[in-house]
């Protein structure tokens, strides 16, 4: 897939990144991040990161890769492949970097970027954030964001499924 060139910059590998946070850091930016699968866009996505983006001055998306979606989602997940959930993700004016984690979950990625702010649902304790322990001991602080009731990936692709 040919990505435009007007959105490249925006997409990240661990060793990009790190240049990047250390332009952003010198610039003293507020630097949030949050993750997910974001398979299917929808607007309670689009709300969740809207309100991850007011907390800082550059927002960092985290999307899982498809092997880790396929063990946390199952077989028929995702729908979108990591290629096309980041080109997305990328195309969101409130974003500003995008980077795919392989692992289960986002935790060592985190403790390369120790962001400012770290945000995650609402439908997490703080406790049960990855790499939230480690924000917080760093100085940094962890958000729950409001969810939008109603409103997954899930749902919506369950409900496709169903007609």
């Amino acid at each position: 897939m040919k990505i435009s060139s007007a959105v490249q910059h925006k997409i990240y590998t661990l060793d990009t990144i790190k240049k990047q946070l250390a332009v952003w850091h010198m610039l003293q930016k507020k630097v949030v991040f949050t993750n997910g699968v974001f398979d299917v866009l929808h607007h309670g996505h689009i709300a969740s990161l809207t309100e991850a983006a007011s907390h800082g001055d550059i927002l960092i998306v985290a999307v899982n890769g498809d092997a880790s979606v396929k063990r946390l989602k199952g077989p028929n997940r995702p729908i979108n492949n990591e290629n096309a959930r980041v080109l997305l993700l990328a195309n969101l004016l409130l974003v500003d970097a995008v980077i795919v984690f392989t692992d289960d979950t986002p935790l060592q990625l985190i403790q390369n970027i120790l962001p400012d702010v770290l945000v995650k649902g609402g439908d997490y304790s703080i406790e049960q954030i990855a790499g939230a322990a480690d924000v917080i001991a760093a100085g940094g602080k962890v958000i729950l964001a409001n969810m939008v009731n109603n409103v997954s990936s899930s749902i919506i692709i369950n409900a496709m499924q169903q007609k």
